[in-house]
């Protein structure tokens, strides 16, 4: 009997990242009509966005009611249909405020886990962020996701790690890691001359770092990387040929907060890295609209749509990711970058050292990745040398850099969305026959004597517990 699969989480138009991973999701769902019957999205809003199917219910986040009546209506829905329901809750702690609106303190969507796990609902929770040292709150959360669910799952295997240590005390059994999907395979050499043609790029190499933009993004730094590679390794024809294009708008919620005043704050910044590394620059709403020849860097100050984003994935030479926040577990533009093979500069965050180094231990410095599919930095402003170094190794070094390529391409393919719904389904198969096992097949015996064999400390063999 095929699953109804309800997934709670943001959902386009609404710019965010977990919205573009519960679209993809969602879609790559769709393809397995044996399994699945039909796929319903719970989308949590704050801005009144207009919203299409597969969206049927939206969630005012700073509305407590709201979230009270979205359990209640999903519950219903679920016991109207003959299909069993599958709950997919999205996490992330900035979307979940509590009763006096402030994020990041409320419990919503541990009180759902909890309402559809008691009534019989299978219940998977992914979490988009794992902290080495949360605070009591942030701790309590993803203990009782797991307590009240038939699991958690996360997009990097690190962080199953994390979950089952002291910090978390989560049993292993709850944890399933499955990777991060990706929408794109290997275009081909003609297809990305295509594109730099059709974006008026073509003869030259592009460096792009591509997204939503905060403070965390660490784009001042990859500014001055960018700088220094140019003024140290190339010449005036050389550095014509070439451009670093920051394509993506600034966070809704980054401009918004605090009155904008961090974002002034950032804009400040990067101001003073272009200063300070004397780059020409410019800031354009679309493509193929400038003489790039003219500009070292040029900004996109556009949310990139899925067409355009698509697009440059296939133009990129070199994606740049220069990010602070060391603790992201999940991240849909690195995923996406692998799986278009491309290469990518990246800091030490948790997913680029899984997907890039295989989750191996990194000495500082510069770092090529293991199976040679990126190259990893430290993060802040030790990356600014290491990231002109890396970028000094790629541009002069092209049989190696389409060898890289190629390394990142054979590991994205696993990554296909495809795979990671598939992966899921087999997972929610693997949870249902182990809540049916008919443990009456045999005598079940309790232990009345003592016996030398339970004193012995066996390596072989786990504790019972």
């Amino acid at each position: 009997m095929p699953y109804n699969i309800r997934i709670v989480g943001t959902y386009p138009p609404r710019k965010c990242g977990i919205g573009t991973f519960t679209r993809d999701l969602a879609s790559a769902l769709e393809h397995f009509t044996g399994e699945v019957g039909h796929i319903r999205v719970s989308a949590i809003d704050k801005d009144n966005l207009p919203y299409d199917i597969p969206v049927d219910l939206v969630i005012n986040q700073y509305d407590p009611q709201s979230w009270n009546y979205a359990i209640s209506d999903i519950l219903a829905r679920a016991n109207e249909s003959t299909n069993p329901t599958v709950v997919l809750l999205q996490h992330e702690y900035g979307l979940d405020p509590d009763k006096n609106g402030e994020d990041g303190q409320g419990t919503n969507f541990v009180e759902m886990a909890k309402a559809f796990h008691e009534n019989g609902l299978t219940t998977l929770v992914y979490l988009h962020t794992v902290l080495d040292g949360p605070d009591n709150h942030q701790k309590e959360t993803l203990q009782n996701l797991a307590k009240h669910s038939d699991g958690l799952v996360v997009t990097a295997e690190s962080a199953i790690q994390i979950l089952e240590s002291n910090i978390y005390g989560i049993d292993r059994s709850k944890l399933k890691h499955i990777d991060h999907g990706i929408r794109m395979q290997h275009p081909s050499h003609y297809d990305r001359l295509a594109i730099k043609t059709e974006y008026g790029l073509q003869n030259r190499f592009l460096i792009t770092t591509l997204g939503l933009l905060s403070t965390d993004k660490g784009i001042q730094y990859s500014i001055r990387a960018y700088g220094r590679f140019i003024e140290e390794s190339c010449t005036e024809s050389q550095i014509e040929k070439m451009v670093y294009l920051v394509a993506g708008q600034c966070h809704p919620d980054f401009v918004k907060a605090d009155g904008g005043e961090e974002y002034r704050q950032y804009q400040a910044i990067i101001s003073k890295a272009l200063q300070d590394s004397k780059l020409r620059w410019c800031k354009i709403k679309e493509l193929g609209t400038t003489d790039y020849q003219k500009y070292d860097i040029v900004f996109l100050d556009t949310f990139l749509d899925e067409s355009t984003l698509l697009k440059l994935y296939g133009a990129t030479n070199v994606m740049v990711l220069p990010y602070l926040n060391m603790y992201q577990i999940s991240s849909g533009i690195l995923a996406d970058t692998l799986g278009s093979g491309r290469v990518v500069i990246a800091t030490k965050f948790r997913c680029a050292v899984e997907l890039i180094h295989s989750n191996k231990p990194c000495k500082a410095g510069l770092v090529i990745g293991r199976h040679a599919r990126g190259i990893l930095v430290d993060p802040g402003e030790p990356s600014v040398e290491q990231i002109a170094e890396a970028l000094d190794y790629l541009v002069f070094n092209k049989h190696r850099r389409l060898m890289m390529e190629k390394q990142a391409h054979q590991r994205g393919y696993q990554m296909r969305w495809n795979n990671s719904a598939w992966a899921l389904l087999q997972h929610i198969e693997f949870l249902k026959e182990g809540k049916e096992i008919i443990t009456g097949r045999g005598i079940k015996f309790i232990r009345e004597k003592t016996s030398v064999f339970q004193k012995k400390k066996s390596p072989n063999f786990p504790v019972n517990k």
